[in-house]
């Protein structure tokens, strides 16, 4: 019985090879995706630390105490905004006197001079009074410059710290009145190892993230790389810039950096396409055969990954197609059938062909 079915299932599966160019076998349904090529980097994580673009502590020149307080707890304020007044009524009154002493000097050097042209005085009175009228104006800068001590501006943009002194308190040079920061632009620093020192430069991509802000990424530039690489942990210093238009960032603020380093145009290829033998590897690429597609076995040296992506850096070019799905199926030169499938590019009047060839099978 056995040798019965044999021999009546035998001519219909020599008719359905024999429907097939050359009496092959059905093709192997496969999915294909075509290479792509796209910006790639390497990424070196740190960690770095967060400051102002400029940051100074306001403090006091002078022992005197403080009249008026221009200001409140985290204001923000414009260049020579005024901050704390200070007594200088006696200031004021040196002024004062500065300022008659300088009118009266300058009388007494336009009589001497007017004298002087008509050969009435003497040159060496007319010096005399050169000096008096430069001693004057000496004077009146000095007094000037101890007033302004006594009236704290703010010397840039900026956002204030918490207000350290009250009205009426006495305050020495060095105590600390309050903070001012620019943190329209905030200075990431953070160390990276010396062994990519040579692919460091200025204008190389960052983000930054921190727990503070949760999944939040800040995308920022290097600015500048430190002129001295720290003999202890053999690492370099690299400052970036990362803008803050809303003033989320403040200064001291701990944040995990992916430096972007050696940014380019790279081939790519699904990690599903990529076969491993050991430190080799290959990929399974669509050709056009005498019956239909197929696929040769091709070696090829990778680079860089990406979520879902490899970077080729040699044996394929742009615009190959590589199997994803289905590899374990087939082998180099065996007859395939393109569907459609994630990443897919199958070429649809191939499997138009195809599928008409298998209609006319029996």
């Amino acid at each position: 019985m056995p040798i019965l079915i044999a021999m009546l299932v035998w001519p219909a599966v020599s008719n359905v090879w024999a429907a097939k160019p050359g009496g092959a076998p059905p093709a192997t349904p496969v999915v294909v995706a075509e290479t792509r090529v796209q910006p790639l980097s390497e990424r070196v994580e740190a960690l770095g630390t967060l400051q102002a673009n400029e940051s100074v502590a306001i403090t006091s020149k002078v022992t005197e105490t403080i009249s008026v307080v221009h200001f409140d707890d985290n204001q923000r304020v414009r260049a020579g905004d005024p901050l704390v007044e200070m007594t200088s009524a006696e200031e004021h009154a040196l002024l004062e006197e500065a300022g008659v002493r300088l009118r009266e000097a300058e009388r007494q050097y336009d009589r001497v001079r007017s004298l002087a042209a008509r050969r009435s005085a003497s040159e060496s009175l007319l010096d005399e009074r050169q000096r008096d009228l430069d001693t004057a104006r000496a004077l009146l800068a000095a007094i000037e410059s101890r007033v302004a001590d006594r009236f704290i501006k703010a010397p840039f943009d900026g956002v204030l710290g918490l207000r350290n002194v009250s009205q009426g308190a006495l305050v020495t040079p060095g105590d600390l009145i309050t903070t001012l920061d620019d943190d329209r632009l905030m200075k990431l620093d953070f160390s990276v190892s010396s062994v990519h020192l040579a692919s460091l430069q200025p204008g190389l991509g960052i983000e930054a993230t921190s727990s503070a802000f949760g999944a939040r990424v800040f995308k920022g530039v290097v600015r500048g790389i430190d002129s001295r690489v720290d003999p202890v942990t053999r690492s370099v210093r690299v400052r970036a810039i990362l803008p803050n238009p809303d003033f989320t960032l403040k200064p001291g603020l701990l944040m995990r950096v992916v430096l972007m380093l050696d940014p380019r145009e790279a081939l790519t290829v699904p990690e599903a396409a990529i076969l491993h033998r050991g430190q080799e590897h290959f990929v399974l690429r669509l050709t056009e055969g005498e019956s239909g597609p197929t696929t040769e076995r091709l070696q090829i040296r990778i680079g860089t990954r990406i979520p879902g992506w490899v970077e080729v850096r040699d044996g394929l070019e742009p615009g190959d197609r590589v199997v994803t799905e289905g590899q374990e199926k087939i082998r180099p030169g065996q007859p395939i059938r393109l569907v459609a499938g994630p990443g897919s590019a199958p070429d649809d009047s191939t499997a138009n062909r195809t599928d008409t060839t298998q209609n006319r099978m029996p």
